[in-house]
């Protein structure tokens, strides 16, 4: 069964909460990050991406960086942009993205748990992010960025989250410049966090992560590095649990830079042995269920419909992604893995599909292909199985920002 904790949160005074909440420190490079903070001295990207406050030429992974990052953060704390919570406690974050929420319960989820499987997995990780985060959280002492993770809905729970909202002020209410609204409440009510951790232990017995795969292994392995040395803290990494039904998967979709050779008609014609294609002209395909896809070139929409008989049912063979991959992308189109390949890229549903439309008709690349979403459903199968999913599966919005509510596993004043 899932273990969690309250945690005492390392979080900004009400009136800094909006200038502190940035974007997450992985969806920005270090240029866009500096013209994001420009102006803002209290941005947390001052935090989890330190770079900005030193030489151009700095190498982001120096030592250097991440002293930074801890003198950052105690500045921060000595200025009293951030303080620490007087006691452990829950925090429920509610998003708000274009008329749909979704609310997730803040804590500390437990190391040993993503050790022992109960945390599942479904991503590879790569050591050079690794390594940076690992960095970071070493010597910051602070557990910065929010693991995402899901777990089967649980009605007591639903209920009682519905109820704290409901009855509760929120510490935290504010509309960030990307229009998605931030709200939430801290839980500090002892028997109400005892319930919680309770219907952890009782009823919720694995969780999975939906987002931040390499946050969670390095939250990890900085536990294990510190040895006989470890904090009670460190035994736990900062979570955001979202319930299923709370979640939506965005799609995730491609690009391509040319056609291996072959013209148009040429690749509809051979891919038409495993997929039923129709013309459907200049109106965007959205595919509306699984196995269907949307292939835009040469200033035209398709819709593909796979056959019977060209995937298997197994929980990774029956991905959209890996139907196209297989079936298509590598077959046809020469790429064999999506990783690596450089003649591939991959557009979040977010952007929309005119943002494939563009960069086809800009030349930049040949052809595009829209997918259906992952399911949630699809992904507690893979990770219930033991596999991993094909690159680039799944998309979430919208994104918790970093900031807002940080673990410290240790500090020095």
């Amino acid at each position: 069964m899932a273990t969690i904790v309250p945690f005492k949160a390392l979080r900004p005074q009400a009136q800094f909460a909006k200038q502190v909440a940035s974007r997450p420190y992985d969806v920005l490079n270090s240029k866009e990050a500096k013209e994001e903070a420009q102006g803002n001295p209290y941005s947390f990207l001052h935090i989890t991406k330190p770079e900005i406050d030193l030489p151009e030429e700095t190498d982001h992974y120096a030592p250097e960086v991440y002293a930074k990052a801890k003198e950052n953060l105690q500045a921060f704390m000595q200025r009293n942009v951030l303080f620490l919570e007087s006691k452990p406690c829950y925090y429920i974050y509610q998003l708000v993205m274009n008329g749909r929420s979704q609310t997730g319960l803040v804590c500390g989820s437990a190391v040993k748990d993503y050790e022992k499987d109960v945390i599942k997995k479904h991503e590879f990780t790569r050591p050079d992010k690794e390594n940076d985060r690992i960095n970071h959280i070493k010597t910051s002492g602070a557990q910065t960025g929010n693991v995402f993770l899901a777990y089967r809905d649980v009605t007591e729970l639903n209920e009682l989250v519905a109820k704290w909202k409901a009855d509760k002020s929120p510490v935290y209410d504010f509309v960030a410049e990307d229009e998605i609204r931030h709200t939430i409440w801290v839980v500090n009510d002892d028997e109400v966090i005892k319930t919680i951790s309770g219907i952890f232990k009782k009823q919720v017995p694995q969780t999975y992560i939906a987002d931040g795969h390499h946050r969670a292994a390095s939250a990890a392995k900085v536990r294990a590095a510190l040895g006989e040395e470890a904090t009670a803290e460190s035994m736990y990494f900062l979570t955001t649990l979202f319930p299923a039904s709370e979640l939506q998967i965005l799609d995730y979709n491609r690009l391509v830079k040319d056609l291996n050779g072959l013209s148009l008609n040429e690749l509809i014609e051979k891919i038409s042995a495993d997929f039923d294609c129709k013309l459907v002209g200049k109106t965007p395909v959205k595919p509306s269920a699984l196995h269907s896809f949307g292939m835009y070139a040469e200033g035209n929409w398709y819709e593909l419909t796979a056959k019977e008989g060209t995937y298997s049912n197994d929980p990774i063979g029956v991905l959209d992604v890996t139907i196209l991959s297989d079936n298509l992308l590598d077959k046809h189109l020469g790429i064999k893995d999506q990783r690596t390949d450089k003649r591939i890229d991959f557009v979040g549903g977010i952007r929309g599909l005119g943002e494939l439309q563009k960069r086809v008709d800009s030349g930049e690349m040949k052809i595009a292909f829209s997918l259906y979403p992952v399911t949630m459903e699809q992904l507690f199968d893979i990770a219930d199985s033991g596999n991993i999913m094909p690159p680039k599966s799944t998309w979430f919005e919208p994104k918790l920002r970093d900031g807002l509510l940080t673990h410290l596993i240790y500090h020095e004043s």
